[in-house]
């Protein structure tokens, strides 16, 4: 586990990354080129999964022979972060070209190499960030997806933004029963609804990396119960402890939790309140890589209180909570 006590860069000069995710047919591409032909002043260097996918103008990628990541299903976790790492670094040569990156997985993909990425290699840390996972999700096809497919299902328990796209083919009854399922497997991501991926860019770009307090206000229901259908399911499961946490005891639970539990834990996000610390501490892991870092102060109206979500897999939520409260400061 990285040395989460220490402040991360100045996320001023990262270069922000947003990863495009979803299933086949979810309607990623679409999304994409609304992001790329749209008029907000921008470049973007896109990261793709294979040669010819998109109709865009080259101009919209950053020399593209190079750029272009070809993300083959089932590989190995590192083969994968090896390529991405490779060309970030390329792409981070001709900085001033561009003002972000999108990487767009293929629909098959396990989005957890890519988050990854931004845990476990320092150079990449040093230049870019990980602005937010987008997951494009297919409307009128999700419910049977889900049941048929566990990348679908990681897909949705790693975004921080869903886009439920296709709510044109499907009635409103249809649609709370969709998005109560989608809540049931992340239920801190903040969802919005689209029709052919026409979305505001506010929605998708410069979410400004993991902020749980925006999260809360998006979908405030999400520190409710959520119950588990069978042992298989990917759930959220938040908790909240209202006094100071001691910095060292919550370093040294999550590092064990996470080494012990890692495979199961797809994500993990956290705003915690350190006793003698008047910053707000933002947490996040992916599996058994975390990382953190103070993010400034408290806001006027906001409760210093820690807030703890994990996104995962056989999740013990009597034994979850027992380990976080007991992080306490005495």
């Amino acid at each position: 586990m990285s040395d989460a006590t220490q402040a991360s860069p100045d996320t001023d000069r990262l270069v922000p990354v947003t990863v495009l995710t979803g299933f086949l047919g979810a309607g990623k591409t679409t999304l994409l080129n609304h992001i790329l032909t749209a008029e907000h002043g921008r470049k973007y260097a896109v990261v793709v999964n294979e040669f010819g996918e998109l109709g865009v103008d080259n101009d919209l990628v950053v020399d593209a022979d190079e750029e272009v990541f070809e993300m083959n299903n089932g590989c190995i976790c590192c083969t994968v972060r090896g390529d991405l790492i490779r060309i970030l670094g390329n792409l981070m040569k001709r900085r001033g070209k561009f003002d972000g990156i999108i990487v767009e997985t293929t629909g098959l993909a396990d989005p957890a190499p890519v988050a990854q990425t931004f845990f476990v290699d320092e150079d990449v840390r040093g230049k870019t960030r990980l602005d937010a996972v987008v997951t494009v999700v297919d409307a009128y096809n999700v419910l049977q997806t889900l049941n048929e497919s566990p990348e679908a299902v990681n897909q949705i328990a790693f975004a921080d933004v869903i886009i439920l796209n296709k709510t044109d083919l499907v009635d409103e009854v249809a649609l709370a029963t969709i998005e109560s399922r989608i809540r049931a497997i992340n239920g801190v991501a903040r969802l919005h609804r689209a029709q052919r991926g026409d979305v505001p860019l506010s929605d998708v770009l410069d979410q400004g990396g993991f902020d749980l307090q925006r999260a809360l206000q998006q979908a405030p229901r999400f520190l409710e119960e959520t119950e588990h259908h069978h042992e298989e399911d990917v759930t959220s499961m938040s908790f909240v402890v209202e006094e100071p946490l001691d910095g060292a005891k919550f370093q040294a639970w999550i590092g064990a939790l996470l080494q012990e539990k890692g495979a199961d834990i797809l994500r993990a996000k956290g705003i915690l309140n350190y006793a003698g610390e008047s910053q707000r501490f933002a947490f996040q892991a992916v599996h058994m890589m975390a990382d953190g870092g103070f993010i400034g102060p408290w806001k006027k109206d906001e409760k210093p209180e820690s807030r703890l979500v994990f996104i995962g897999r056989n999740l013990n939520r009597p034994q979850l909570r027992r380990g976080f409260e007991s992080c306490r400061a005495k």
